[in-house]
């Protein structure tokens, strides 16, 4: 599986989310400037975690008009597979790539902690790693998290099996039916608030988060 991550100004969690793509595939992945316009060849494309911008205007909105998402799209359109955790997952709300917006925290702080997951499904290539209903733990980090769509865009995620994953065991951010993480229509595009990059490894205090990252290249590769 070869992938690419994509680095704006401000992104904090790229080399955590190299470190973990090249722990799963054993090559390394490519680093893309926002301000480029073309994607290498790839299997994968990520938006990792960070306050792209300085979260000026709205969490994404800028970083969501850089010149590479042009590109981020279209990959995405042709049913490249892309991954945006926390602040990359505010990316693809603001450029369009998936539904609904992140709110800032209900309680309106910075919420950092390991939190539980449900895998709702493992019949993606994010998730094949996993089984559906297994409780993993990751870290979150986030300011922005709370999940908020309409009722008929919830309604139609739920229907169509686009909810990845739900908060268990407590809801850190005031996300919308516990929301943590939603696909696409072809569940190519995969939003995640939680930080899987960061529970790759004995050493960060847990490995839940390493299935995606196998997951993906077992799938992709």
């Amino acid at each position: 599986m070869k992938a690419a991550v994509v680095l704006f100004p401000g992104s904090n969690r790229e080399r955590d989310m190299a470190v973990a793509l090249e722990r799963a595939t054993g090559e390394p992945p490519a680093i893309v400037w926002h301000g480029d316009t073309t994607l290498p060849k790839v299997d994968l494309i990520v938006l990792p975690g960070g306050f792209s911008y300085g979260d000026y205007l709205r969490s994404g909105a800028i970083a969501a008009r850089a010149p590479i998402m042009r590109s981020v799209v279209e990959a995405a359109e042709r049913g490249v597979a892309v991954l945006g955790v926390c602040n990359g997952f505010q990316i693809l709300t603001e450029a369009g790539l998936l539904p609904g917006v992140l709110l800032p925290n209900a309680h309106g702080k910075f919420a950092c902690k390991n939190v539980a997951l449900r895998v709702e499904t493992s019949q993606t290539v994010f998730t094949g790693g996993y089984e559906a209903g297994q409780t993993i733990s990751v870290p979150i980090a986030h300011h922005d998290g709370n999940y908020f769509a309409d009722d008929e865009t919830l309604a139609r995620l739920e229907g169509e099996g686009r909810v990845a994953f739900r908060y268990v065991g407590g809801n850190p951010n005031g996300s919308i039916r516990d929301i943590a993480g939603i696909y696409n229509e072809t569940k190519t595009v995969l939003g995640l608030m939680p930080h899987p990059e960061d529970a790759t490894d004995p050493s960060q205090g847990g490995t839940d988060g390493l299935g995606l990252f196998t997951g993906l290249a077992n799938a992709l590769s």
